[in-house]
């Protein structure tokens, strides 16, 4: 019993000697090296996603209403605005001569019609041959039939009698029956200041296309160029940005432009503006009405209500009809329809410096039995000019 107790122990002796060996041998071993740390690498905002890839809402600070400051309301947030620059106002110039500055704008009308009359009046034999040509040439500058008939009636007659004809005797000549056949007597002043009363009112009609707003607004020029003080009336309501563009032109001269919603009664803006002409002690109140095609007979009714409602006011001192020179006949037309809705009293020819139809100025004044009294020679502000019966023939014939 005793011997196997001793094998006993000296096995357990041996297994734990070989125990210790073999853990010993394992820490001798070299172990791998640890794997690098991995950077710190910051991941992007994640995208916004919807349904189950949708991204659970972080906690934030919040802040209840009774934390949030309030304004009081004692005092009231002002928001400063840029300063607005008034427009300049520009000084018109003079009108007196006007028109004898703007001679060369006639050429072309020149070398239609005076050019071409003294080439065949300068004919050694005058037949009948050359006088239908020089009839042809009245004709052809819109002279008119009955007008062109006169003058070559007169010129047979004076040619006849003078016999020799120098070049400088024929200059003359037709000068004075081209001056004749203009209107040398016509009352061409545009009545603005009334004796009894203030202020002159005048209106300013025409179809669309002839430059009426345009011819308002260089019309106002005039008038302050002359030292009046001018209140416009923007009774073209129906026409898109026909008031800006009259205010405009009235703020380039200090011009007080009363005007109404677009697409409102032109009736009552004509009325207010007359209101207010009285009110600010003006000169003058000119009235832009519609541009309205003579064919539709509703709106030309409109324009003869225009008139009606601003005589509660006071009578209308002046109606100008605006024509188109390039226009011809046509603008006879136009000048019939509306002399028979309002009494036309004096005529504004645009564009007269683009057409050889010079001669327009004779038929439409024989056609209406009024006078001409403004021409339009160019697009800029102070073309407008007043007609001079002599500096217009001086230009036709040239020097």
């Amino acid at each position: 019993m005793d011997i196997v107790i001793l094998a006993v122990v000296i096995a357990v002796v041996v297994l734990g000697a070989l125990g210790g060996l073999i853990v010993g041998s394992r820490r001798k071993k070299q172990l791998p090296p640890p794997p690098p740390a991995a950077p710190d690498i910051t991941a992007p905002p994640a995208e916004p996603h919807v349904g189950d890839e949708a991204e659970t809402p972080r906690e934030e600070p919040r802040r209840t209403i009774e934390e949030v400051d309030l304004p009081d309301g004692s005092a009231p947030v002002v928001v400063e605005e840029p300063p607005t620059e008034a427009p300049e106002i520009e000084i018109p110039e003079p009108t007196a001569g006007r028109l004898v500055r703007l001679r060369a704008r006639l050429s072309r009308s020149q070398n239609a019609l005076g050019q071409g009359l003294l080439t065949l009046l300068s004919r050694e034999h005058l037949d009948e041959d050359t006088w239908e040509e020089i009839e042809d040439t009245l004709l052809t500058a819109d002279v008119g039939v009955q007008p062109t008939q006169e003058l070559v009636e007169r010129l047979r007659e004076r040619v006849k009698v003078l016999g020799t004809r120098t070049p400088e005797e024929l200059r003359t000549l037709l000068r004075e029956e081209l001056i004749t056949l203009v209107g040398r007597d016509m009352d061409r002043t545009v009545r603005t200041e009334p004796e009894d009363r203030k202020p002159g009112i005048v209106l300013v009609v025409g179809v669309n296309g002839t430059g009426k707003t345009t011819t308002t607004g260089k019309l106002a020029r005039v008038l302050v160029a002359d030292g009046q003080s001018v209140v416009l009336g923007a009774a073209d309501t129906f026409r898109a940005a026909a008031a800006d563009q009259l205010q405009t032109w009235g703020e380039r001269v200090g011009a007080h432009t009363v005007r109404g919603p677009e697409g409102g009664d032109p009736a009552s803006v004509a009325f207010d503006a007359v209101k207010e002409g009285k009110e600010m002690g003006a000169n003058v109140v000119l009235i832009d009405t519609a541009g309205r095609l003579h064919t539709k007979t509703g709106l030309m009714d409109e324009l003869g209500k225009v008139k009606r409602v601003v005589e509660k006011h006071a009578p209308v001192d002046e109606v100008l009809l605006v024509l188109d020179a390039t226009t011809g006949q046509n603008g006879l037309v136009q000048a019939r329809v509306f002399a028979e809705v309002v009494d036309i009293t004096g005529i504004v020819l645009t564009k007269l410096d683009g057409t050889a139809k010079g001669g327009i100025v004779v038929a439409v004044q024989r056609e209406l039995g009024v006078p001409v009294k403004l021409v339009g020679l160019g697009e800029g502000a102070d073309d407008l000019a007043p007609f001079e019966p002599e500096a217009f023939v001086d230009a036709l014939i040239g020097d």
